[in-house]
């Protein structure tokens, strides 16, 4: 008989969070321990963390995580760099060598700021400036990759179990309002540092716990728009439609969900006049980015979040509630590790997103 651990387990991976809603901000070790009893979704492929709120001092500047192959690659990339941006800082992250952490690339960060000289050459915003910026890193610079580069935020990720990226980054010594984990079980994609989860772009962040059989058709669609999904995972793509929809589109976070968990066509049907036009129009002219296949996923932005299932809830996913703090995870365990006694606690229905921001609450 093969035992735990032999076998493809299609409902793996984990996810975890939590925000303050008054903004208090927290050290990493509770969200490093919530994944711990969820180990077994977590198969040592892939563990991460985005944090946000951890660089007030920085609070202006861009934040990008890269991981470089060595150091010539790492020179190239800076001189690259300081073509559009002022370099404010640059340093290598700080971790701790642990024997469950190894084949670490050089992790390094840096705080910039665009220059407002190529910003007005090419009469773009600094956001999308910075997305170019990132695309053309990832895609043209062989053995440099940011998989992070947001304001005032960071994403921390690994080969690994995730209990043991955060001991490695060192998370305990980082304060944010906001945190979430993932623990990746890979099911169509090899586990890489640069495929481990969050996924990030600019100041969102998504953990993911699914699969998305739609993949290829998001990918088309979104890669129309200057997108470029080239990191071997299907999550990926999610974080430029969350980009595209949200930044590009101005669409609210609810329109959002509409999109990615569209509701089925019998459902719009029987809704009032003026929202069934409202969901059937973006049902028409977005259809190219709903997400179908089993999913539970947690979009992190600068200052709250948005967590959704699959229409159907093909993944677990539940929230818990405490004072000002929500807690959502792949498992009421990870939760009750953070927060043993609860307010109250739930279970979203399929599709229905769950959005958390600072200084406003819940909105369901």
């Amino acid at each position: 008989m093969k035992k735990e651990g032999q076998i493809r387990i299609p409902s793996g991976c984990a996810i975890s969070a939590v925000i303050s809603k008054d903004g208090e901000r927290m050290s990493g070790e509770s969200i490093t321990n919530s994944m711990r009893p969820m180990h077994d979704r977590s198969n040592g492929l892939g563990g991460g963390f985005a944090a946000y709120g951890i660089y007030p001092e920085h609070k202006d500047e861009y934040a990008f995580h890269i991981f470089f192959d060595d150091n010539v690659t790492r020179e190239t990339c800076e001189r690259f760099l300081k073509e559009g941006f002022e370099m404010v800082k640059a340093e290598l992250i700080p971790t701790r060598k642990i024997p469950e952490i190894t084949d670490e690339p050089l992790i390094w960060r840096y705080f910039l700021s665009p220059l407002k000289s190529v910003l007005a050459s090419m009469q773009i915003d600094e956001k999308e400036f910075v997305v170019r910026t990132v695309m053309k890193i990832n895609t043209e610079i062989k053995g440099a990759y940011v998989f992070s580069s947001g304001k005032n935020m960071g994403a921390f990720k690994a080969v690994g179990f995730p209990e043991d990226v955060g001991r490695f980054y060192r998370l305990e010594d980082y304060g944010a309002y906001m945190w979430t984990a993932h623990g990746r079980y890979p099911t169509n994609t090899p586990g890489w540092w640069g495929g481990a989860h969050p996924f990030a772009l600019l100041d969102y962040s998504v953990v993911h716990n699914g699969e998305i059989s739609s993949y290829d058709a998001n990918r088309r669609f979104i890669e129309m728009f200057g997108y470029k999904c080239n990191l071997q995972t299907d999550t990926e793509v999610i974080t430029y439609i969350a980009d595209y929809l949200l930044r590009r589109q101005e669409l609210t976070l609810e329109e959002t969900a509409c999109v990615i968990a569209a509701p089925f066509w019998d459902t719009i049907r029987r809704k009032p006049e003026e929202e069934m036009k409202k969901l059937s129009y973006l049902r028409n002219v977005f259809s190219g980015l709903l997400i179908t296949g089993p999913f539970s996923i947690i979009l992190g932005f600068k200052g709250g979040l948005m967590a959704l299932n699959d229409r159907l809830k093909l993944r677990s996913m539940v929230v818990g509630e405490k004072g000002d703090k929500v807690f959502i995870a792949s498992e009421e365990a990870a939760i009750r590790t953070m927060q043993p006694e609860l307010d109250r606690i739930y279970s979203p229905a399929g599709g229905q997103p769950v959005i958390v921001k600072v200084k406003e609450g819940i909105v369901l």
